[in-house]
């Protein structure tokens, strides 16, 4: 991406602390802007009574309702408001404190949401002032950028500003820490300024519309998340969205997205749509502009409700997207960089599993790249004799592969993110004789276990299954399985950790002849929790590969783990099961060694760590320079080695894999029948 290298001076016209022209400018839009104090409806009070009951009766964690969870759900509730402590002010936290800290349970229980409209309307309050004071330096300021001071970029363990001076001079840093960043993304500076203005304008609009179900919708959702962050609660109108496959409502793309705070995020990347086949857009990533075609204008979108970023990025197939995004790679720091996308169907033959060959160290090694865990149901159930499913595509290329005369098999589950969960049942019955592969248990203690019934073993080599911080849910079922049984060995780093079960609960009122039996919402529900056949869940932790190699994805930001109310990792009874050790710990180990070794004599290995070491050090950042020679010069460095690493990296991690497998292979036991001998 080109960057702006001039640096950009202006005259900064006001002080540090501003005062007077400036405040009394603010002041009278805010008169003239006032927003309407917004309140809970009866219904909304009524629908929080049933999400309170239906938490404590059915959530699998019992989560006691007292003043300790009033405390975190206020802490909660004031980060998801203002995590860059840039909308508040001490005093307000500490009334926040005062008056909510020890009752937000009680008005849980009862059914008010007085706390959560409180704090809203403050922070709507203060939101549109920074917005207002926002538009007023773009305005009225200059900005000299070859002054030398900073901007802090992570600030949710600081203090909240003391004061409004404080409060003014964060917001003037961070106006300018946009600037900087539209002006060395190529953006004009009248054009860096423009973009702003339409940004601060865009955002105050939305704000003059916000109503109830804008404030209820974010404060249920504190609420349920504070039991674990996969437990929603769902307006009828958020419940009609679900509903819709996201895949086709993003048709286009192919990628689900989702608000936080201001920005547009990148939930999930569908398998085998577009976005997923391009390979550029990541889970994770800040979509912060949209642009039609080759060259059409690039559309800020920060602050845009989510339907109208839909409406943006949809098209007909065949057309151009273009994406403005803060990488995930980069904290959501930036860069940004451009992603132009063809616009096209996703469907099911997209997603399915593919299959290679790769030549290593005299071995052929079978490559099956597994991209989501599918399942035609509706062919299922119609008895369809072609119907398309991953155990079934994946016993067919194994045929093949074995046809070929392969003598290793690498399963590649990296960036899968799950699916059918019967399906990797299934796939692990490829590999075993019978016997269980994955246990659950619910809320009350009761277990159930998933197990492949059928004795054959289809294949019976050596296998390696490839996993990633984004392998998730039904891959982490499959993983685990494989390496309880001792039945391959597991490469690459550790995985998502998504080890539970959510079931969606309708709220509706008992029958009554004297009101309406109203809607009330839906509640997503976390009511059971998956665990491997030696007991051990996959929540959390995920699994750990057999052997370690590091990645680009940003374990401090991308899994489980990532999130403060995720359910703990903890173990059952082991299910029972025969270890199949089809290699001994010694040959496992002298696999490793040459792994490492192999690793430590590759000369592009070695750069690829260099590159990850700099990306790290850029991710650890605490605070930016503001002065434009300063700023150029880092978003420079890490453009440079981003695009380094891209486009001169090989696919490292398969490449030692197949050494593995090889290496496997050569030493592996006698088969006959299908069993090791």
């Amino acid at each position: 991406m080109p960057l702006v290298k001039a640096a950009l001076m202006f005259c900064l016209l006001l002080p540090t602390a501003f005062s007077s022209p400036a405040s009394a400018s603010i002041a009278g839009v805010a008169d003239s802007t006032a927003l309407q104090t917004l309140q809970a409806t009866p219904v909304q009070e009524e629908a929080e009574k049933y999400i309170s009951r239906y938490l404590r009766q059915y959530h699998f964690r019992k989560l006691p309702v007292n003043d300790s969870l009033s405390r975190e759900v206020l802490a909660r509730y004031l980060d998801e408001l203002d995590q860059s402590r840039s909308y508040f002010l001490q005093e307000d936290i500490d009334d926040f404190r005062r008056k909510y800290a020890d009752s937000i349970d009680d008005q849980f229980l009862a059914g008010s949401a007085e706390a959560g409209f409180a704090v809203y309307n403050r922070f709507l309050e203060q939101a549109r002032k920074k917005l207002d004071y926002s538009l007023t330096l773009l305005d009225t300021a200059g900005f000299d950028f070859s002054r030398t001071e900073s901007y802090e970029l992570n600030r949710d363990e600081g203090l909240w500003p003391a004061g409004m001076e404080e409060l003014y001079d964060l917001w003037r840093k961070e106006v300018k820490y946009q600037l900087l960043n539209l002006q060395h993304s190529g953006e004009a500076p009248d054009g860096a300024v423009q973009v702003l203005r339409k940004r601060y304008t865009n955002r105050l609009s939305i704000l003059q519309q916000q109503n109830a179900e804008d404030a209820f919708r974010i404060y249920a959702n504190v609420l349920t998340t504070s039991f674990d962050p996969h437990t929603n609660y769902l307006s009828p109108m958020d419940f009609e969205n679900f509903q819709i496959d996201m895949s086709r409502s993003l048709e286009g793309i192919g990628a689900k997205l989702q608000l936080e705070n201001e920005y547009t995020v990148v939930n999930e990347v569908i398998p085998g749509g577009p976005a997923f086949k391009d390979g550029t857009l990541k889970k994770g990533d800040r979509i912060i502009g949209v642009g039609q075609g080759k060259s059409g204008p690039i559309q800020d979108i920060v602050g845009w409700r989510i339907n109208d970023v839909v409406h943006l990025i949809r098209g007909n197939k065949g057309s151009m997207v273009r994406l403005r995004v803060l990488p995930v790679s980069q904290g959501g720091q930036g860069p940004p960089r451009i992603i132009s996308i063809v616009r096209d169907e996703v469907t099911l033959e997209e997603q399915a599993a593919k299959k290679s060959l790769i030549e290593k160290n005299g071995a052929r090694i079978g490559v099956v790249t597994l991209p989501a865990f599918y399942l035609d149901f509706e062919g299922q159930k119609q008895n369809k004799p072609d119907f398309k499913s991953t155990s079934r595509d994946v016993a067919r290329i194994i045929e093949e592969l074995k046809a070929e005369g392969i003598d290793g098999l690498i399963l590649d589950l990296r960036n899968n993110g799950g699916g059918a969960l019967d399906e990797a049942v299934k796939l692990t019955g490829l590999f075993i004789p019978e016997g269980p592969v994955v246990q659950i248990r619910n809320s009350q203690g009761g277990r159930m276990v998933l197990a492949d019934e059928d004795p054959s073993v289809l294949y019976d080599g050596p296998l390696v299954v490839l996993v990633n911080r984004f392998s998730a849910s039904a891959s982490e079922i499959f993983a685990a399985a494989i390496q309880d049984y001792g039945r391959g060995i597991v490469i690459g780093g550790r995985t998502f950790g998504k080890g539970t079960v959510q079931s969606i609960m309708s709220i509706k009122r008992p029958f009554n002849f004297f009101y309406k039996n109203e809607d009330l919402g839906q509640l997503k529900l976390t009511v059971a929790k998956f665990y491997r056949i030696s007991g051990e869940s996959t929540q959390h932790l995920g699994v750990t590969p057999d052997f370690a190699f590091p990645s680009v994805i940003d374990s401090e930001v991308v899994g489980e783990d990532t999130y403060p109310s995720s359910l703990p990792w903890d173990k059952i009874a082991p299910a029972d099961y025969q270890s199949l050790s089809f290699m001994e710990n010694a040959g496992v180990e002298a696999l490793r060694q040459d792994f490492i070794a192999g690793l430590a004599t590759d000369s592009l290995y070695a750069e690829y760590i260099g590159e990850l070491t700099k990306l790290k050090e850029f991710r650890k950042r605490q605070a930016v320079s503001l002065n434009s020679e300063e700023f150029g010069n880092e978003m420079e460095a890490i453009n440079e080695s981003e695009e380094a690493r891209e486009e001169g990296d090989p696919d490292l991690l398969l490449q030692h894999s197949a050494a593995v497998a090889a290496g496997m292979a050569s030493t592996w036991p006698v088969r006959s029948a299908g069993v090791v001998q």
